[in-house]
């Protein structure tokens, strides 16, 4: 029997990437994500590789409800993999920036991928086998400012995930999140959005090797995925400097990458 594979933000990116990962595994996909179109393209581009069974739902998962919406049409297949990876950044001051838009990154970060967990969990422990994989990233590991809400919703999907993963220890069920710094995908065009230019370039990863990375940590049923000796490197920084120092070399950071006036 084929097994299915639900993975959100699939149009482009990491979600591409592990969905085409998935799809060589003979997976069927469930792909979500909020542009049909680019959904449409992504479905073409697998097909090219694997001949799956792929359904899409064109969901907007920053909007309350978009949980319930996701699971109600999906609630009858017996869901074996669970990608959490839709996502997106802001820039900017927290006085400054615009509170619909954080509130749209909050409610996707936070409250639709706990949920959506939450619904497809269920099923998987009932049937005793499941994996799920959990989109965070380096951010996770400190507080970023200029980036403030995004570093913060990051931190708590990590926390999340690696008490998840504790919960699920003997049930067959498996909860891993990933956590990888600067890629090559539209997040960072997205997030540097009205900023003058978007500088970062060191230590900035390909999206098939980090996807690859995740991919290969979630079927070993790892807690903690982080692609990159720099990056786990960058990871332990807080427990070696202080939290404020930590919080201040990020910062120099963040305006040296993204040159805006802030």
């Amino acid at each position: 029997m084929c097994k299915t594979a639900v993975v959100t933000g699939a149009a482009s990116g990491l979600g591409f990437e592990l969905s085409l990962l998935l799809a060589k595994d003979h997976y069927n996909l469930i792909l979500i994500d909020l542009d049909t179109a680019s959904l449409e393209l992504a479905k073409c581009e697998i097909l090219k590789c694997a001949s799956p069974t792929i359904t899409l739902i064109e969901q907007n998962l920053s909007v309350p409800q978009a949980a319930e919406k996701v699971y109600h049409e999906i609630k009858d297949i017996p869901i074996d993999v669970l990608i959490n990876n839709a996502g997106f950044g802001l820039f900017g001051k927290f006085y400054k920036t615009d509170w619909e838009r954080e509130m749209e990154m909050l409610q996707l970060h936070v409250i639709t991928t706990t949920h959506l967990t939450k619904l497809i969990l269920k099923g998987m422990l009932k049937r005793n086998c499941g994996k799920i994989l959990n989109m965070s990233s380096l951010a996770a590991f400190q507080p970023g400012p200029l980036m403030s809400i995004y570093y913060a919703t990051k931190a708590y999907m990590l926390s999340f995930s690696q008490a998840l993963s504790n919960e699920l220890i003997g049930t067959g069920v498996t909860a891993t999140v990933l956590c990888p710094g600067p890629t090559k995908t539209s997040f960072q065009q997205v997030v540097s959005e009205g900023c003058a230019k978007n500088k970062i370039g060191f230590n900035m990863a390909c999206a098939k090797k980090v996807a690859m990375y995740g991919y290969n940590a979630m079927n070993k049923g790892k807690t903690v995925a982080i692609p990159g000796v720099f990056n786990k490197i960058l990871a332990g920084l807080p427990r070696v400097l202080s939290r404020n120092r930590t919080t201040s070399i990020v910062r120099k950071i963040q305006e040296k990458n993204r040159k805006v006036e802030v």
